[in-house]
């Protein structure tokens, strides 16, 4: 069967959405912070889009520098490592979601109230940036970003498989092809070299 290969954006587009995320102009300071870390979330995570936005504050353990996703596909549950970056986007975002004194059971909210932040607002989010930044990308596409990115950094297949949730490596290997920076420091390897 033909496999293509993920699409993905690449490192530097990965860092301009994040600075375009925070510093576009908002009418609200609070969906500044949100969505910085909700793209955060994305391309530092490679969670699925409903796998985030389903996450409850319990889940997330920044101290301990987690996040947990209870049923994801397939029904399973994984953890996730949180990095640096990412463990301070969601520390600001928090701050400013106790400023407005959210108080809902799930982490990412809606600007207009108490309530989850939807699937429909996350297109909202993407399509605004798409168009600000002309970067074309997806909630999805982070995902493949994410997965690229951490094989070219070093990053061995089974750790990404758990990070991934795939149940079979296989389905992380696809990811091989895409990275072809990885591949050409691997060559250097040849012993006639």
């Amino acid at each position: 069967r033909e496999r293509k290969l993920p699409k993905r954006i690449s490192k530097e587009d990965a860092m301009k959405l994040l600075e375009y995320s925070f510093n576009m102009k908002y009418t609200y300071k609070f969906e500044r912070y949100r969505n910085r870390a909700i793209i955060g979330t994305l391309i530092y995570t490679g969670m699925r889009a409903q796998e985030m936005l389903d996450l409850k504050i319990a889940e997330i353990d920044i101290p301990n520098g987690v996040i947990m996703v209870r049923c994801g596909k397939g029904a399973k549950d994984r953890v996730i490592p949180i990095c640096s970056q990412l463990r301070y986007y969601l520390l600001e975002y928090l701050k400013d979601r106790k400023r407005l004194n959210r108080s809902t059971i799930y982490f990412f909210t809606s600007v207009r109230g108490d309530i989850p932040f939807t699937y429909s607002g996350l297109k909202r989010v993407v399509e605004k940036l798409k168009k600000r930044t002309k970067i074309k990308f997806s909630a999805h596409r982070l995902r493949h970003t994410f997965a690229t990115l951490m094989l070219e950094g070093g990053c061995d297949l089974f750790s990404l498989q758990k990070m991934l949730g795939h149940s079979d490596i296989k389905t992380t290997t696809i990811y091989l092809s895409t990275t072809v920076h990885h591949l050409q420091e691997q060559i250097q390897k040849h012993p006639l070299g």
